[in-house]
């Protein structure tokens, strides 16, 4: 029989692997863990704690964090520090031999690190543009320019693709032309496709080209295209991606505790109506109940190949220690603080 990997991503809530969470890491429709600060102590902790969820079973799971940089970077004490993409698209006006540098550095050592403890995927870069009124995307954001964007963030996934980690370009057809937070509504953007194509698109649609592994769409509905939010929309995913844009890779829905995840229903319709749309795997994060909905009543008939899903899986397999002694740490450390300062002098 062909070994499938679940399409359901969940969450833990503390430190350690608890009696019940040892229960759910064993459902079937479990595919993997999303961390987050609250389960980050130290980096012995989180190496122990990852070990210990795939510890809770044979079959495949992806371990994944969301660790861009700046304000959203779970991970800290004993982590490098990572800036906001926004100063490197900053110090990239500037230099653009240095911001690009500066890209290159960031995502190579996010990936490295994570992959060091025992986790797979970060969910970045950002392609989102920042229309300075979206307080949610602001300086996670490479910048405004899509050419800009597409460059920086091109760059970065070549880093992470060097250190061994697959890239996740979020939040698919871009998020920053709205002023409403989807964690808290659902934004509506009356814009037509061919506005949207424009400009907001191009960051996807070049990293598509450049072979971006994942991508992550957005809790908005766009009127003027369809009736659906993006992540629940078969137009968004299959017509546009899929089809149009030729996207091979897979597609994670945003966490489906958002409130602009509201409109699909209850918990399990979320998940069924955005993997019918096209998503492969759904996020349901900082709501225990709702994932255990989720995983009572969803159908088996959405589960991904394991050779497929493992396409998203680390390839580092030295511990943090080792990485640290390496040269190419070093000199990535090295640069960090470099453009760190040259971006401090210019700010």
């Amino acid at each position: 029989m062909r070994q499938t990997a679940g399409p359901v991503i969940i969450d833990l809530i503390g430190l350690s692997v608890n009696a019940e969470e040892q229960e759910l890491l064993q459902h079937p429709q479990v595919g993997g863990v999303i961390l987050f600060a609250r389960n980050y102590e130290s980096p012995r902790q989180i190496a122990e704690l990852c070990r210990a969820i795939r510890a809770s079973r044979q079959s495949p799971l992806l371990i994944a964090v969301d660790q861009e940089g700046g304000r959203v970077q779970r991970f800290r004490e004993g982590f490098t520090r990572l800036p906001a993409m926004g100063e490197v698209g900053q110090l990239s006006g500037h230099s653009s031999e240095q911001g690009a540098q500066w890209a290159y550095v960031c995502g190579w050592l996010m990936a490295a690190e994570l992959m060091a403890v025992g986790v797979d995927l970060s969910f970045a870069p950002v392609l989102d543009l920042d229309r300075k009124w979206n307080t949610v995307i602001g300086d996670r954001s490479f910048g405004e320019n899509p050419a800009l964007i597409r460059s920086l963030a091109g760059t970065l996934m070549r880093g992470m693709h060097e250190a061994g980690m697959a890239a996740t370009g979020k939040h698919f057809p871009g998020h920053g032309s709205v002023k409403t937070d989807s964690h808290l509504t659902l934004p509506i953007d009356l814009r037509s496709f061919s506005e949207i194509e424009k400009d907001d698109m191009q960051p996807f649609v070049n990293l598509i080209e450049a072979g971006i592994d994942a991508l992550m769409p957005a809790h908005i509905l766009f009127p003027e295209v369809d009736s659906h939010p993006v992540g629940f929309s078969r137009y968004w995913l299959q017509d546009v991606l899929r089809k149009k844009l030729k996207f091979s890779g897979i597609i994670f829905s945003d966490d489906l505790n958002m409130v602009g995840a509201e409109f699909a229903g209850d918990y399990p319709d979320r998940a069924e109506m955005a993997l019918d749309a096209g998503c492969d795997i759904v996020l349901i994060c900082n709501n225990r109940a709702g994932a255990i909905e989720i995983l009572d009543r969803l159908p088996g008939k959405y589960n991904l190949p394991a050779a497929r899903f493992n396409r998203l899986k680390s390839t580092l397999t030295r511990d943090l220690a080792s990485l640290h002694a390496s040269d190419a740490w070093k000199k990535n450390i090295d640069l960090l603080t470099q453009y760190r300062n040259i971006y401090e002098s210019i700010r």
